[in-house]
């Protein structure tokens, strides 16, 4: 069935508004993933208030034209649907690559949009594996924490020499 020139005017303008307001876009290629799956891939990302949409590629394009970001479009093959977030910059991109890992084969990364920018598959999956902001924060307290936990076990140890000696 086709889809009315208003109703595609109405998609690009949601499109544009999403690409304005967004940190970060994902393009997903979604390409055989059934009804189940796909459910499953949008209550993950809803969870993680990430945003899903699915259009045509044509219409993503005109809307991508028309926001102005830098850089060379990557190339959208199969079926494509975009996740976003307005909060967290790394979301989109993390939470469909634990799906594409979790459900191989149903769910991809095709590129996307970051700082402005358009990313290739590559650059956007090395994006995903970023750690989410807690856990980097437990890592960067881990650091600080290391010497310091080394420099009182040192401190201890001494003690512990100087009783047996004056013992």
């Amino acid at each position: 069935m086709a889809i009315t020139r208003a109703k595609k005017e109405e998609t690009v303008k949601k499109l544009k508004e999403i690409m304005e307001k967004s940190k970060s876009v994902t393009f997903v290629n979604f390409k055989g993933l059934s009804v189940e799956k796909a459910n499953q891939a949008r209550k993950q990302l809803r969870d993680e208030k990430v945003g899903y949409l699915v259009a045509k590629k044509t219409l993503i394009k005109k809307a991508l034209d028309e926001t102005g970001i830098s850089g060379e479009m990557p190339t959208l093959e199969g079926e494509i649907a975009i996740a976003y977030s307005e909060e967290d910059v790394i979301a989109p991109a993390r939470e469909v690559y634990q799906f594409q890992k979790k459900e191989s084969g149903t769910l991809s990364i095709a590129g996307g949009v970051f700082e402005g920018s358009y990313m290739d598959i590559d650059k956007m999956t090395e994006i995903a594996t970023i750690p989410a902001r807690q856990v980097l924060y437990g890592q960067f307290v881990n650091l600080i924490n290391s010497p310091l936990q080394g420099l009182v076990i040192a401190f201890d140890k001494i003690a512990e020499k100087k009783e047996e000696v004056s013992v």
